[in-house]
């Protein structure tokens, strides 16, 4: 939350979850009364939690097109295109604004299964996200404790540099994961 009433100088920061399950998220976020945020998830459950929307974040919503000023998700290791996811995700934001990707070693190759197909080392992740997008993005990371699992944890930031962002290289096979 600091870092983005620090950085977007704005009276309401508008955002989007991905990925938000019982919608803890944009709970956590609308707390604040600077804040107006939604959050989606493919599990119909996601209609039993305020602010939430069923949604496959991989799919184009035009309504969400450079709406947002953050986008945050600790869910794209369950992405089976995560290219794809985003680029989306970059194009919900307005030019100049931020994606959170919350990012540990069990999001990493090792990990990987059904139901989580995305599993890239933190260390690496930069690399794939220049591969995927070059300089419309420039990318930072944090490292932080979870609290509710006391573990490492990165949280990459990656600023939006363009009005509109395009996916420069569709493979990841070029990069050993």
């Amino acid at each position: 939350k600091d870092y983005l009433i620090e950085n977007k100088k704005t009276n309401k920061i508008k955002g989007i979850c991905h990925g938000s399950r019982n919608g803890y998220e944009q709970k956590f976020f609308n707390e604040n009364n600077n804040f107006n945020v939604i959050g989606t998830d493919i599990s119909p459950t996601v209609n039993n939690y305020e602010n939430s929307i069923l949604w496959d974040f991989h799919d184009e919503n035009k309504d969400w097109v450079n709406k947002y000023d953050f986008v945050y998700s600790n869910s794209l290791d369950q992405s089976y295109m995560p290219n794809i996811a985003l680029e989306k995700w970059l194009n919900q934001l307005k030019k100049n604004s931020y994606l959170f990707i919350e990012h540990s070693k069990n999001h990493g190759p090792i990990s990987a299964s059904e139901m989580d197909p995305f599993g890239v080392r933190p260390t690496v992740f930069c690399h794939i996200l220049t591969g995927w997008f070059g300089h419309q993005i420039s990318i930072d990371f944090k490292k932080i404790i979870k609290s509710n699992r006391n573990q490492n944890t990165f949280v990459f930031i990656i600023k939006k540099l363009r009005s509109k962002v395009i996916l420069k290289n569709t493979s990841i096979d070029q990069f050993e994961l």
